[in-house]
């Protein structure tokens, strides 16, 4: 997260220098450090991760035990747990920024996260306002992102593109509990997600957040669908109700 969430994991480590550290033993310290900042200051939840380990000479990765919990108002249930995402490095790429080229990541795969999408009474959710806080706190407009190229391409804010970013497996719960439902269980289709931040790259403490708003988009319109579909059955149900009092108005007449 100099972002969020493990995808956000890396990048968002990098966005805090932490990527040109590479002969240092605090380098994981320093990553998961900037995990938890960043991705708090960009959810406005407590995001918390258990262990990082990078090896970026072997343009490898794994971010372990990330958490993104819940707002307030809803369940002590965390809104996102990522138990392992792995990251590709381009090693090559490592190279190329100080001609201005962006880092790019290869894949970030995160294997089976779980996912809680939460509704209160008003038809209100957690994930919902997660967004909210997310594109509340991403720069306004593409120009007011930018800065001249010696900034944007510095050890402290790279540029950087992610040639893929795959969620596998989630296991995603919708609990509609308090609209008068319950709660459903789900594990979606993977989600595949490529070329983010473009040719050019984004400034590493932009796109974690990118990647955390893609995710999380991506479960809240499985959820709402799920949402919908209750909704619908309990309408049909409805219809019928009336339909059969109905009849049977008209069998005792």
């Amino acid at each position: 997260m100099k972002k969020t969430l493990i995808l956000l994991a890396l990048v968002l480590a990098i966005a805090g220098g932490a990527f040109w550290f590479i002969s240092s033993d605090k380098l994981n310290v320093i990553i998961a450090e900037q995990i938890e900042l960043q991705g708090s200051k960009f959810t406005e939840q407590i995001v918390t991760v258990a262990k990082v380990d990078m090896q970026i000479l072997h343009g490898a990765g794994t971010i372990n035990g990330l958490v993104l919990n819940n707002p307030k108002g809803y369940s002590a249930t965390p809104a996102f747990s990522l138990n392992e995402t792995t990251l590709d490095i381009n090693i090559q790429s490592l190279a190329a920024t100080r001609q201005g080229g962006p880092i790019i990541i290869d894949a970030i795969v995160i294997d089976k996260p779980e996912a809680l999408v939460e509704f209160n009474q008003t038809g209100g959710s957690n994930i919902q306002e997660i967004l909210d806080a997310i594109n509340s706190n991403l720069p306004k407009s593409s120009s007011a992102n930018k800065t001249d190229t010696k900034e944007n391409n510095n050890t402290i804010n790279p540029k950087i593109r992610v040639k893929k970013f795959i969620l596998a497996g989630v296991a995603l719960r919708v609990d509609l509990t308090k609209l008068g439902n319950t709660t459903h269980k789900k594990v979606l289709p993977d989600i595949n997600l490529t070329n983010i931040g473009g040719d050019a790259g984004l400034p590493a403490n932009e796109l974690g957040a990118e990647l955390i708003k893609n995710a999380l988009s991506a479960i809240w319109k499985s959820a709402k669908k799920e949402q919908q579909k209750v909704v619908e059955d309990k309408l049909k149900e409805k219809a019928k109700s009336k339909a059969s009092e109905f009849f049977n108005k008209l069998n005792k007449g």
